[in-house]
């Protein structure tokens, strides 16, 4: 098992125990899912879970964490492969498309569920489950030059209308920023059960208060 030598000396070790055996859901593979199973797991987590059942393509590379030879290969998968090469731990990838009708056996043993869906049906789907459950989850969304962070007490599925169809334009440099901020309110949540909803703007370099 990694040692995370820099994070224990940042964080305290009764947190960073909690870390480790806090089981976290993550739905969805991709630019917010994907790159935040990778910064969590290299963070301290490793009770992980990745709901996708979509393939890694060529116009994913720029901001998600694959390479050229995973494409057509799920993206659960690779994930699960590559975490455990890098850190010895063992996430459990499913490579499956969450539904009202699975929602419930997928969430299962979760104590947190981030929703990194790109589609308003499988977050309506997580959204409500997750309320009529009092299970706890945040909702991480990206479009464009915005993001939003937001927890399911305060969040509202956006309409289909703005599904995302993977064409928009998206920097990198925003799916890292929100991915890091991300982080940084699911720890804070680990830690003492802090939940704070934020929104993150690239141009102007600004995270708020939701």
């Amino acid at each position: 098992m990694p040692n995370y030598f820099h994070e224990r000396l940042y964080r305290s070790a009764e947190l960073m125990a909690r870390m480790h055996t806090f089981p976290i859901t993550l739905c969805g593979g991709g630019a917010v899912g994907g790159n935040l199973a990778e910064n969590i797991a290299r963070a301290g987590f490793s009770t992980l879970k990745v709901i996708d059942c979509d393939r890694v393509e060529e116009r994913n590379l720029s901001t998600q964490p694959f390479y050229r030879s995973d494409i057509g290969a799920h993206k659960a998968t690779i994930l699960a492969n590559s975490l455990y090469r890098a850190l010895n731990i063992n996430i459990e990838p499913s490579v499956t498309k969450l539904t009202t009708h699975n929602v419930k056996k997928l969430l299962k043993g979760s104590q947190l569920v981030i929703d990194g869906f790109d589609n308003s049906i499988a977050r309506s789907a997580v959204s409500k489950y997750c309320s009529a459950t009092n299970l706890p989850c945040l909702h991480v969304g990206l479009a464009s030059d915005y993001a939003e962070i937001i927890w399911n007490d305060e969040y509202r599925v956006p309409s289909a209308t703005q599904d995302d169809i993977c064409d928009y334009p998206l920097a990198r440099n925003l799916v890292l920023l929100t991915v890091a901020v991300a982080s940084e309110a699911i720890i804070a949540f680990v830690k003492d059960g802090t939940k704070r909803s934020l929104t993150v703007t690239l141009q102007d370099f600004a995270v708020r208060t939701f």
